[in-house]
């Protein structure tokens, strides 16, 4: 199974890429896949930080075939396939 992921604005510098493709051995979760993506690239981690593997908070915004996961099985969201995730970094401003 192989599914692509893309990094937008600040995320993809982090990943040093603004796309990669995952291969997985079985289904797994969105929160299996950040934990995947951030094993390899490490600075992810600091845009992607532990709440948000936790409890998917504001920090990122995440896109699974254009649809946001707060509206699938959030975190737990199963992925197949040919399927394209999106990292978004949510900025805040004051």
């Amino acid at each position: 199974m192989v599914v692509t992921v893309e990094f937008v604005g600040a995320l993809r510098h982090a990943a040093g890429t603004d796309k990669v493709r995952v291969n997985c051995q079985r289904v797994i979760s969105i929160r299996e896949l950040i934990k995947e993506v951030t094993a390899k690239a490490p600075k992810l981690k600091l845009n992607i930080p532990k709440p948000q593997l936790e409890d998917r908070g504001i920090n990122t915004l995440i896109l699974v075939n254009s649809k946001e996961i707060s509206v699938l099985n959030g975190l737990e969201t199963k992925l197949k396939d040919g399927d394209e995730v999106v990292f978004v970094p949510v900025v805040h401003g004051g």
